[in-house]
């Protein structure tokens, strides 16, 4: 079944085509949810959520765009709701600081090591972040969708890189010393 049909038939409450469109992109859609939430069980209910919301607005997706873009932005959207109202994002303006550059080389630590450290971030921090530097917003973007300025995004920008960035060596230097 193509696409184009199977949306058209979640437009119309299809529940075998709902559970379709589930199974093909639910992966990609948990990985997203990964990097927006603390912890698994956060990032299973983000996605429930999503999908929650995508078969009730479905019928407004035009096929116009990428269906998949579409699918991102509500959990993207979604995941954020869920910080919105919990004073997590609703922080002093700290001016701008500028960008770090986390310097340590990566392609040494595990993709389960490098998500770990994201998930452990404050989240105004983990959200700046994966919004910025994975997902490939602007301050501009990010300040009107979390409702905080773009001198808050730089600075949180910046102290998640330093956080990530110090973690990173932590980990380095004990690895270091084990193989000693």
């Amino acid at each position: 079944m193509s696409l184009e049909l199977l949306i058209e038939n979640c437009k119309q409450n299809d529940t075998k085509a709902q559970s379709e469109l589930y199974k093909m992109f639910s992966r990609k859609m948990f990985a997203l949810c990964l990097k927006y939430s603390r912890n698994r069980a956060e990032a299973e209910d983000v996605l429930q959520d999503s999908f929650i919301t995508i078969f009730k607005k479905i019928e407004q997706y035009n096929f116009k765009g990428s269906f998949e873009g579409w699918l991102k932005r509500i959990t993207i959207n979604t995941a954020l709701q869920r910080y919105r109202g919990q004073g997590v994002l609703n922080i002093v303006d700290e001016g701008q600081i500028e960008d770090l550059v986390i310097e340590a080389e990566t392609e040494d630590l595990s993709i389960d090591f490098l998500l770990n450290c994201i998930q452990e971030l404050p989240d105004r921090y983990r959200l700046v972040f994966n919004l910025y530097a994975l997902d490939g917003y602007s301050h501009k973007e990010i300040a009107n969708m979390l409702e905080i300025s773009t001198g808050t995004t730089k600075s949180n920008l910046a102290r998640a890189r330093m956080i990530l960035k110090n973690k990173i060596e932590t980990y380095k230097s004990q690895v270091n010393l084990q193989s000693l």
